[in-house]
């Protein structure tokens, strides 16, 4: 047999079916061939092609990874992903539709009208005389407008003098109203700050050798609830700087404190905490023992429906409003819990701090009545707040990084870290427009920070960066 037959009686056709005649195959010998074989690509459907290499890298095929497929947050495709489909394979897609990039929607509505003309959005014309690097079809994607990341300060834009601000991490001294009045404790005095006027006022001196120990704001920020280290309580109305009552019951210092509506939570050193009714005569109406140290975090939910408390003995506790014994109990903390949170963006999701042995961030599902997840800061964690207009968590540390960090939950990955304190960052309260945080510390200042956006409905910020003086006293 010649040498060009039997070689063309064995090459393989990658073009044609496998299966053919001998005849056939000789016909096709007939073609010069070169020392290389190149495949035709003709017959391949590069659009399936890459659909199965996607769903092999993590798509929604069986047995995928979802990590190794570049896409932005939202599981989109990514701008360079789209680009190579674009330019590479000349595959079109639909513009990512995740909060990077939100395209407008300026294209024609498809007309039922058989007669009237309207141009094919399919065909892009490349402009010769431009000097993109892309064709315009491409471009489209570069030039779609793009979120604009949040910028957050490092620096606070304000910085207010607090003189004798406690350095226990015991004690909430500081508390800001939904009127935008900024409550301070020092020493035996109560202090109040106008965030519009940064007007400050003396609202009341305690006599003798007793100390604030707690202070807290009713929702609709009218009312003030003082406690004092012989164990009394007292009621003040903020606007006429009067006092209304002094509430007993407790026979140690009151460090913790919560409003739900008419209805006044205060815990104690006594191992207690006390149900008062404002409107009642007698001091209060209910007792929960539950604790066996100080009690020194209390939290009602935002229904109103659940008591979260946390205190020395490492416990957390959720009461139920209806009954007064503990519902849940949490060991899982190593420190006292002070820091409590609940998220106001999920129902029955509660926040929990641990002191200087623990360290740890915890959250809990008291629907279910089980533990969710939890992350270890490295430093003693004093106080937690949750954001109202973003999914995000601020915590403030002590011993030994003394910093603030915001987590983005539910990754609980660190959006920023904001230093300046140089001791304990004990208190923390946030501003009634979500925005503004204000930390203070046993270094004797309160420092402002810009740390939250804005909601949609609200056009400005209640607290101006540009219109506060800087540097002044809270007294």
């Amino acid at each position: 047999m010649p040498l060009d037959d039997a070689f063309c009686s064995s090459a393989y056709d990658f073009g044609a079916a496998s299966a053919q005649s001998s005849s056939s195959s000789k016909r096709r010998c007939g073609a010069v061939y070169s020392d290389r074989h190149v495949p035709s690509r003709a017959g391949s459907n590069l659009a399936t092609g890459l659909g199965l290499l996607e769903g092999g890298l993590g798509g929604d095929a069986p047995g995928g990874s979802q990590e190794n497929v570049p896409a932005n947050e939202n599981g989109g495709l990514s701008l360079h992903h789209q680009l190579i489909r674009n330019e590479v394979l000349g595959l079109s897609g639909a513009l990512p539709t995740s909060d990077v990039f939100q395209a407008s929607d300026n294209r024609e509505r498809t007309s039922t009208n058989l007669f009237r003309f309207t141009p094919d959005h399919r065909v892009a014309l490349h402009d010769p005389f431009s000097l993109a690097p892309v064709p315009f079809h491409s471009g489209e994607l570069i030039n779609t407008p793009r979120k604009v990341p949040r910028k957050i300060s490092k620096v606070p834009f304000k910085v207010l003098d607090a003189p004798q601000l406690q350095d226990d991490f015991y004690l909430n001294l500081v508390d800001w109203s939904s009127t935008n009045t900024l409550c301070v404790g020092l020493c035996n005095c109560v202090y109040l700050w106008n965030a519009c006027t940064s007007r400050v006022t003396k609202l009341c001196d305690l006599s003798g050798d007793d100390v604030v120990t707690s202070v807290n704001w009713t929702q609709r920020g009218a009312h003030l609830a003082v406690g004092t280290n012989k164990g009394e309580v007292e009621i003040w109305d903020a606007s006429q700087c009067r006092k209304l009552r002094t509430m007993m019951g407790h026979r140690g210092r009151v460090g913790t404190m919560a409003w739900n509506g008419p209805v006044l939570s205060t815990g104690s050193r006594d191992h207690h905490i006390l149900h008062r009714d404002v409107r009642q005569e007698q001091h209060y109406f209910a007792k929960l023992p539950g604790h066996r140290q100080e009690v020194c975090g209390l939290k009602w939910s935002y229904d109103e429906q659940q008591l979260a408390s946390g205190g020395n003995d490492n416990k957390l506790c959720v009461w139920d409003i209806r009954s007064l014994q503990a519902g849940l109990k949490f060991h899982e903390h190593q420190a006292a819990v002070k820091a409590i949170s609940w998220s106001p963006h999920q129902r029955g999701l509660l926040a929990s701090g641990g002191g200087t042995a623990d360290r740890c961030i915890r959250f809990w599902n008291t629907v279910n009545d089980t533990p969710s997840h939890f992350v270890d800061t490295g430093s003693q964690v004093c106080n937690l707040i949750w954001s109202r207009n973003v999914n995000e968590i601020v915590s403030t540390h002590g011993y030994s990084l003394n910093q603030i960090v915001v987590w983005k939950y539910p990754s609980m990955t660190e959006v920023i870290t904001l230093t300046g304190h140089t001791y304990r960052v004990l208190y923390l309260a946030i501003s009634p427009d979500g925005q503004t945080i204000v930390t203070g510390a046993g270094d004797e200042t309160l420092r402002f920070w810009n740390v939250f956006p804005s909601t949609k409905s609200s056009s400005c910020s209640l607290l101006n960066s540009s219109s506060l003086p800087f540097g002044r006293t809270i007294r």
